[in-house]
């Protein structure tokens, strides 16, 4: 794991309301902690219930409000009605961030059209139905945040990855087509993305001590980033001090693609 510093950005979200996909672990958890810790009503949205659960009863734990959506993040119905719970619930809609994703990692001779379809669907398709809904929230409110979480793999390519670099690139080409679409001053709605590199995860401990010094050789800062670190930047874009920021893509990777 990397000796990367305590979090030590302070952002006021009191009052505001996120949806998170892909909240049940990782990056995703701890964006949810991290809105939720902020004074944000966090729906955390996944597949599976049981660690969903954990997180969602982490940020009551602490005094937060959080709610749980089971929802396969891939179909149009669902998404809909998760966001259409969420306003119901909560009345009205602040804060999406897109993080649901899954990889199914082989080389191109190798890899079915299910690995194809899987990758893409969970990655690409869902911040798709998920943005779509929530813009339509966010244009009665007029203001709103929408946060895409990317990959470095989609600025660069990665083998054995052509679907996940796929997936990750097309998220970067539809954040700033959408940011264009939903920009005025009447909407203030922002779209940005983020591309996080090498971060610290069950995935990266699989690795094993000496690939992921490897891994460590190519980063400029020698170490792996941090989940919380990912949380930290989508604390800055949905904040205020983010409103003239849109279209962007926000690269947190230690100097790895620099």
């Amino acid at each position: 794991m990397s000796d990367s510093p305590t979090r030590r950005l302070h952002v006021d979200l009191t009052g505001q309301t996120a949806i998170v996909t892909g909240a049940s672990r990782g990056i995703g958890k701890a964006i949810a902690l991290a809105l939720a810790s902020s004074g944000a009503k966090v729906a955390c949205v996944a597949r599976s219930e049981g660690k969903l659960k954990e997180v969602a009863d982490a940020i009551t734990a602490a005094g937060g409000t959080a709610a749980t959506y089971v929802a396969d993040v891939a179909d149009s119905a669902a998404a809909n009605s998760v966001v259409e719970g969420v306003v119901e619930k909560w009345g009205q809609l602040d804060i999406l961030v897109n993080n649901a994703g899954i990889t199914r990692d082989t080389l191109i001779p190798r890899m079915t059209d299910e690995d194809w379809d899987e990758v893409i669907s969970t990655n690409l398709r869902s911040v798709f139905l998920f943005t779509r809904a929530a813009a339509s929230a966010m244009m009665r409110t007029k203001s709103g945040r929408i946060i895409n979480i990317s990959s470095v793999s989609g600025l660069m390519g990665n083998p054995g990855q052509c679907n996940y670099s796929a997936s990750k690139a097309g998220i970067i080409g539809f954040t700033q087509t959408v940011a264009r679409e939903l920009a005025s001053k009447r909407r203030a709605i922002t779209v940005n993305a983020i591309c996080p590199g090498f971060i610290a995860s069950d995935m990266t401990e699989a690795l094993g001590p000496a690939l992921e010094e490897v891994v460590k050789a190519r980063i400029p800062l020698q170490r792996l980033g941090e989940a919380d670190e990912i949380a930290d930047a989508v604390l800055y874009l949905a904040s205020g001090s983010a409103a003239y920021i849109t279209g962007q893509v926000l690269t947190v990777d230690g100097g790895l693609t620099g």
